[in-house]
């Protein structure tokens, strides 16, 4: 633990209790405190917004009413993810395999933490985090700031169409550096959308199934 005396001045503004508490056991407290100020955002300013709608991919977390936490992938075409706000953005739940576990997790506990990044051009990340609620395809519309793209994205018919819709109210946003973000080059491949062929999910890599 850190025998450095903590002065109000470095008293982080943002954070959890336990992350307070982390900080002052390894002695980060000075570094945590201008990372919040200089960094740490209330809402999405418009470098963030278009760094998201260039997106296509998110990790997301999630954890149900007991703290059991989980990790999820979300995909799309760039501009899945629809900035309705500063304040508020959405993105599609589309068909998967039916188990629905953030979505159940969401129901449970809003809280969401979503990782943006950039493999492929800028290395770079940003981390979003904030309420989540699930949202109808057919009460979409009645969102405040939805646009023209979104209800389209809402209205695709096959695989792609949304099973629903998670909406965000983002209480804060952050960079993740770019230092050991590995630079990757994209490829080619063809998608096929809300597919139940088992070789293009390839659900067998793990050999689960034959588990009995």
């Amino acid at each position: 633990m850190s025998d450095v005396p903590i002065r109000a001045s470095q008293i982080p503004l943002f954070g959890t209790s336990g992350e307070q508490q982390a900080q002052y056991q390894f002695g980060t407290v000075q570094r945590a405190s201008a990372f919040y100020r200089q960094q740490v955002l209330r809402e999405l300013n418009d470098v963030m917004q278009t760094f998201i709608k260039e997106q296509e991919f998110v990790f997301i977390a999630t954890a149900d009413a007991r703290g059991a936490a989980d990790s999820s992938f979300r995909a799309g075409l760039p501009g899945f993810i629809h900035i309705l706000s500063p304040q508020r953005l959405a993105f599609p739940e589309f068909r998967g395999n039916g188990v629905m576990a953030s979505v159940g997790n969401i129901l449970e506990n809003p809280q969401i933490g979503m990782m943006f990044i950039d493999f492929f051009e800028n290395r770079i990340g940003l981390h979003v985090n904030g309420w989540a609620t699930v949202i109808d395809n057919k009460d979409l519309m009645d969102e405040p700031g939805v646009t023209d793209a979104l209800l389209l994205d809402a209205a695709e018919k096959g695989g792609r169409r949304p099973e629903c819709w998670i909406v965000v109210d983002v209480q804060e946003a952050y960079i993740h550096c770019s230092e050991h973000i590995p630079l990757m080059t994209k490829m080619d491949k063809e998608l096929h959308w809300g597919t139940d062929d088992a070789h293009e999910k390839r659900g067998s890599f793990f050999q689960s199934r034959n588990r009995r």
